[in-house]
């Protein structure tokens, strides 16, 4: 009977820690996860942009994005950034994160709107539909987690 309430409480606290974060997860290029200071994780399907042309494309003229979607701009060190939303239709939610992975900024990014939403000294950074960091909890003391950051200085370092 012992080793059943073992095994029960190590597959609910093994449950627990992934559902809350603590638990460090094994990552995916094509996953991000947003940790909250609280230990939530907000995951989002991801394109990668970490060329200079796919950065410079983002996401353009594109109609639409799934709920648990995104696009990760990685850019090859931390520097000032700051980003605009021409010719992107969707409204979206700008998250920049330092070379740690921690968050700096959340700009909301309207269509069309050419005004320059920095992002302060940023090297990654997160686009999700409008209005979806607000309702997921995603702000101040989050961290991004995905293996495009350096897992040597990663404030939520993969596993």
């Amino acid at each position: 009977m012992v080793p059943r309430i073992l095994a029960r409480s190590a597959t609910v606290l093994a449950v627990l820690l992934t559902a809350t974060g603590l638990a460090n997860a094994a990552c995916r290029a094509d996953r991000a996860e947003i940790v909250g200071p609280e230990g939530a994780v907000a995951a989002f399907r991801v394109e990668i942009a970490d060329e200079p042309a796919e950065r410079q494309q983002g996401l353009m003229n594109r109609e639409s994005m799934g709920l648990g979607e995104g696009m990760l701009f990685v850019f090859p060190q931390q520097r000032p950034l700051a980003f605009w939303m021409r010719n992107t239709l969707i409204p979206l939610d700008i998250i920049f994160f330092d070379e740690t992975g921690m968050l700096n900024v959340i700009q909301h990014g309207k269509p069309l709107d050419e005004t320059s939403l920095p992002g302060g000294d940023s090297q990654y950074v997160l686009e999700i539909n409008g209005g979806l960091a607000e309702r997921m909890g995603i702000g101040e003391g989050s961290v991004l987690r995905h293996p495009a950051v350096d897992q040597d200085l990663a404030a939520a370092p993969c596993e």
